[in-house]
Order: C-alpha cells, then sequence, then structure tokens
C-alpha cells in the first residue's frame, strides 16, 4: 500500500460503510471471480486497519430473492446468469457515507461501447453476414427487419411515420414507476375513482389510492426534491420539447410545497375509509396488466436515479415494502406504437414481410432486444421459405414480451423490460417468491420444449 493512500485513508473524517456483493454461487461457476474477491476481500480489510474505525467493511452473499439480493441491485450492481433457471451471480462494491449519498462500483456492468464493438466486429466476421455501411434513409420494398434502435436518423424515423402514422412514433419516453400489486399495503391503500365513478367491472374504482397527511406529504416533497438526479445528456438538454412532455415529479415538487398537491397528487373527490375525510394529498396506482399483477404510479415521471426512487417512494403511505419491476425514467428514445403496429410475431400489421425489433418495438434492455430481434430473424427466415411465423407462449419471458408491447392499452402504450410480472398467473402459486420465480421458470421450460418439437425445421 503506497504512502499516499494511507494518508487518504487516516483523512477520513467522516465514517464509510462499504458493502461488498459476491454470490458464492458466482465463484462455484467461475473461480476466476472467486480469485478477484479474495484479492479485494485482502485489500478492503487493509484499507479498514488503516482507516482506524472510520471504514467499515460488510461482505455480502446475495443469494436468488434475498434482501441482499434486493439492495445490490437497487444499488445499480448488474447480475450475471448463472443457470437455465435465471439465478444471478453479483460482484461489486456499494460505499454509503454519514449523509447517505451512495454511489456503486458494478464489476459486472455492460461496457456498452466495448458490447457495440464486440456485436459489430462478431457481425463483420461473420461468413454468412455482409455487412453495408451506408445509411439506410427509406424502408426498403423487399422483406427485411428494422432495428434502428432508441435514436434512429431523422430520414429513416420520417419514412415510419409515413408508414406508421405520425401519430403512432414516439420521440421521447416519460415512464412512471410500476410495482408488484402484492407488495402494496392494502390495510392503507384503498380503491376508489374521484367520486366513486368507477364501472361495474372495477368495484370500487378503477385505481388505488395510497393517502397522504400534511406531515407524510411534506416528509415525502422534502426527500423528492433533495434526491439525487440522473443527469441528462447534452442533446436532451438542449432540446426544450424534452422538458415540456416529459417533466418529472421532482421538477414540479421544486416549484412549489404545495405544487403536488394540487396537481398529479391532488385528493379531491376521495375519502380514505380509515378517516372518512379527504386525504390531504393522495398517490394513485393504476393497473398496468389484464392479470392486475402490476400498477404504474399515476403522474410519477422521474429523472431520479433508481436506488433514490426506491428510497423515496417508498415514503409513500402503502409502499412502505413496495417491489419494483421498472422504475422511472426520462429520455429520447424512438418508439412505435406497436400494440396497434404489431403482431406478437414482430411483424407490421399492414405489411407482413416488414418486421421490427428491439428498442423502437417499445421493449428495453440487453435481453429483451436481442430476444425480439431473434424472433425477428427467425420469422423473417421462415416468411422466405414460405413457413408460418413464430409465435412464442406467452408463458416463457420472450412470448410475454412480444405479447406484452403488442396487447398493451395504445393510449398508454410505454416501453417495458422483461420481469416476472408480465407473465400469466401461475395457478396454485407458491407463496415464497422464490418458489414462485421456479414455478414459472419450470412452466416456461415445459411449454417451450412442446413448441419445439412441434417445429418444422426451416429449409
Amino acid at each position: 500500500m503506497s504512502e499516499g493512500t494511507r494518508k487518504a485513508l487516516r483523512a477520513i473524517d467522516e465514517p464509510i460503510d462499504i458493502k461488498v456483493y459476491f454470490s458464492k454461487k458466482l465463484g462455484e461457476a467461475a473461480p476466476s471471480y472467486a480469485k478477484s474477491f479474495e484479492r479485494v476481500r485482502t485489500l478492503l480489510e487493509q484499507y479498514r486497519n488503516v482507516a482506524r474505525g472510520k471504514l467499515r467493511v460488510a461482505f455480502l452473499d446475495p443469494e436468488p430473492f434475498s434482501d441482499a439480493e434486493d439492495t445490490a441491485v437497487a444499488a445499480g450492481l448488474k447480475g450475471i446468469r448463472l443457470n437455465q433457471e435465471g439465478e444471478m451471480g453479483y460482484f461489486g462494491i456499494v460505499g454509503t457515507n454519514s449523509t447517505d449519498t451512495e454511489s456503486s462500483l458494478p464489476f459486472l456492468a455492460v461496457d456498452r461501447e466495448r458490447f457495440a464493438a464486440l456485436v459489430t466486429d462478431r457481425l463483420a466476421a461473420h461468413p454468412r453476414v455482409r455487412v453495408v455501411r451506408e445509411e439506410v434513409r427509406a424502408i426498403p420494398d423487399e422483406p427485411c427487419v428494422i432495428a434502428s434502435g432508441p435514436l434512429t436518423a431523422d430520414d429513416l424515423a420520417a419514412d415510419i411515420a409515413r408508414l406508421a402514422g405520425q401519430q403512432h412514433l414516439y420521440f421521447y419516453d416519460a415512464i412512471a414507476p410500476i410495482v408488484e400489486a402484492d407488495s402494496i399495503d392494502m390495510t392503507i391503500a384503498f380503491r376508489q375513482s374521484r367520486y366513486d365513478r368507477g364501472g361495474e367491472e372495477t368495484a370500487g374504482g378503477d385505481y388505488l389510492n395510497c393517502p397522504f397527511n400534511q406531515a407524510e406529504y411534506e416528509v415525502f416533497v422534502d426527500a423528492l426534491i433533495n434526491a439525487e438526479r440522473i443527469e441528462l445528456r447534452e442533446f436532451e438538454r438542449e432540446d426544450a420539447k424534452f422538458f415540456e412532455g416529459c417533466l418529472p415529479i421532482e421538477i414540479m415538487a421544486k416549484r412549489g410545497k404545495e405544487a403536488l398537491a394540487f396537481g398529479p397528487m391532488r385528493p379531491i373527490g376521495l375519502r380514505d375509509p380509515r378517516t372518512g375525510k379527504r386525504p390531504y394529498a393522495v398517490a394513485q396506482l393504476r393497473q398496468d396488466n389484464l392479470a392486475g399483477t402490476l400498477y404504474n404510479i399515476v403522474g410519477f415521471q422521474t429523472n431520479l436515479k433508481w436506488s433514490e426512487q426506491r428510497r423515496v417512494l417508498r415514503l409513500i403511505p402503502g409502499l412502505a415494502n413496495a417491489e419494483f419491476v421498472r422504475y422511472g425514467m426520462m429520455h429520447r428514445n424512438t418508439f412505435i406504437n406497436a400494440p396497434i403496429l404489431l403482431a406478437p410475431t414482430m411483424q407490421f400489421r399492414a405489411r407482413a414481410d416488414l418486421f421490427f425489433a428491439g428498442q423502437i418495438t417499445g421493449v428495453e434492455g440487453y435481453v429483451g432486444n436481442a430476444a425480439t430481434g431473434w424472433l425477428a430473424g427467425v420469422n423473417a427466415a421462415r416468411l422466405l421459405c414460405g413457413e408460418a411465423p413464430l409465435t412464442l407462449p406467452p408463458t416463457t419471458m420472450i412470448g410475454a414480451l412480444c405479447h406484452y408491447i403488442t396487447h398493451a392499452e395504445p393510449g398508454e402504450f410505454q416501453p417495458m423490460k422483461a420481469n416476472f410480472g408480465i407473465l400469466p398467473p401461475l395457478e396454485d402459486a407458491p407463496r415464497s417468491r422464490r418458489d414462485r420465480s421456479k414455478a414459472y421458470s419450470t412452466r416456461a421450460l415445459r411449454d417451450l420444449e412442446n413448441v419445439c418439437a412441434s417445429l418444422v425445421p426451416t429449409r
């Protein structure tokens, strides 16, 4: 250890808590990670000794579905798949100081530039792939797959808008967080529409309401306006329309303490059944899928860091133990209104030889983008060979994701990533989260094997 490092450690004046996450199963699957972890452990133990009590180090094994895994994910650590069942392993460091600010060192985070270069190099070197390095300015007349991503160039975007209809092509995301229904405390939250205007099919109303008293509201607003935000990229900061169409809730809150209570959190027309009175403010949740397992927090589009969203949104009465399947976000993102325009095969409904894939379909995440690209490519090949396109069962994650983006409510459609909440409910679902996840995986593998067994090989 250098003398400079020793001086820096001795100069720490506020306690720093370091949490090192390392999955034992990851070390068993890949011994090189175990060796790296031991080096990190040795180094941090040396640091702890030199820091004279100001550096506190904890070593955690984030087993699947444990509290340790939840905190690792909330801090931004990225997992690596360990097996077919979808279990993830983690290796990373999270540091928190006495001011409760947090940062992470995600050892397994994807380096996007290197990852993109790797994919490009693999494609360029493939003997059956010809790479044409030219800008595509219009949709080709022949069969093709469009996977132009979230920053589709203007000319191609204009041609997609011509084909799809300008009203069905979007350029910005303002996404509200989504929580699992069974993590909402219904002893606090209550179902009711304003002035009891819910229909017969939604007994009690269309919304779940989380009521605030004045003290709870003030604590929430203070936490919201002081939380850390994600930095906007330069082209987002320069685009005035970005702010007009995607005003985050934390910016609304900064305009005045009562701005939210008179805006998206207004309690007018509602009565808290616990008190019989109108709440001081209310956060409303709207059902997000047909199965009723997911709810989005209405009007809560936000640009807070994910770990901050988890902390601040759990201050909402009734959401103290909320499990988030999607955090709020705002960014430039070109995507089509897939529920109107696409079939679950990734085919454009008005033109069967045209396929879309990736983020332009409203899918988020590396896995979802790769999966829709795979399905669109397979179906394009099957079409050219005169075979019927493939639709995967909605009990599989790929099938569920494609079903979700093509069957969501068109007027409320926003991008979605793969998560258990979009899968059809299980019959006799196990009570524990771990057992439910295994049951989902077992059902998906069974149904996928049945589909594979029924397929005629493509020539």
